[in-house]
């Protein structure tokens, strides 16, 4: 590895900041030099887009195991694009989340495809009144000799929009993503740490953990 000019801790602070918390990437910055450490708003970026996929991927190890009855909602546009936040949701359980760079069938089947090979086939899937959606799932259903229930009924998803607000607050003060990637990386960060927060994480250890110390358990 190579060597790094600012320490870990500082490093691991700032994008988990970040992401748990409505910051601005200058924010912080301007928090780092209070505490003696002079580090760029930019170098701030350059950690999370780097960091944070690494974290997502330690995190999925932790996930504690997921329920048969899903929910979905296209929910965050991305400036720029037509991308979306997708989720999957089961009484305040979060299954899966994805940031896709178009709203159609094709983009929801591969969403359903991919969620279904890493957790397996839900019993039931609630979604609103997509048409790509529903298209999608019949797709994945016709291809299969269990096929998911499908529920095309929008006030059932209220509470995964309400749960969407979280994510919304955060990226305010982020003013926009710069690209596609950048949006996927961070609204992929923000929601682990959303999950993290729901107590979602298997067991660590004896002692409850808060939020933050899981963070770092993961990472460490």
């Amino acid at each position: 590895m190579k060597r790094l000019h600012y320490p870990l801790d500082v490093m691991l602070l700032c994008v988990r900041s970040y992401v748990a918390y409505s910051f601005s990437l200058r924010n912080l910055e301007e928090m780092m030099a209070e505490r003696a450490i002079g580090v760029d708003h930019s170098t701030v970026h350059r950690w999370v887009i780097k960091l944070l996929p690494l974290f997502e991927k330690m995190f999925r190890k932790h996930k504690r195991p997921v329920a048969k009855s899903w929910r979905m909602d296209e929910n965050i546009k991305v400036k720029g694009s037509r991308s979306i936040f997708i989720a999957q949701w089961k009484g305040r359980q979060h299954h899966r989340f994805s940031v896709q760079s178009q709203v159609d069938k094709a983009a929801a089947w591969r969403f359903f495809e991919k969620a279904i090979g890493q957790i397996g086939l839900p019993e039931t899937v609630t979604i609103d009144k997509s048409g790509s959606n529903l298209a999608a799932l019949h797709a994945v259903n016709a291809g299969r000799e269990t096929p998911s229930k499908v529920r095309q009924v929008k006030y059932l998803n209220k509470e995964v929009e309400q749960d969407h607000r979280t994510t919304k607050r955060r990226t305010g003060p982020m003013l926009g993503f710069k690209d596609f990637h950048c949006a996927r990386v961070i609204l992929s960060g923000i929601e682990v740490m959303h999950v993290i927060k729901k107590g979602q994480v298997k067991d660590l250890g004896k002692v409850p953990l808060s939020a933050a110390q899981q963070f770092y358990s993961i990472v460490s």
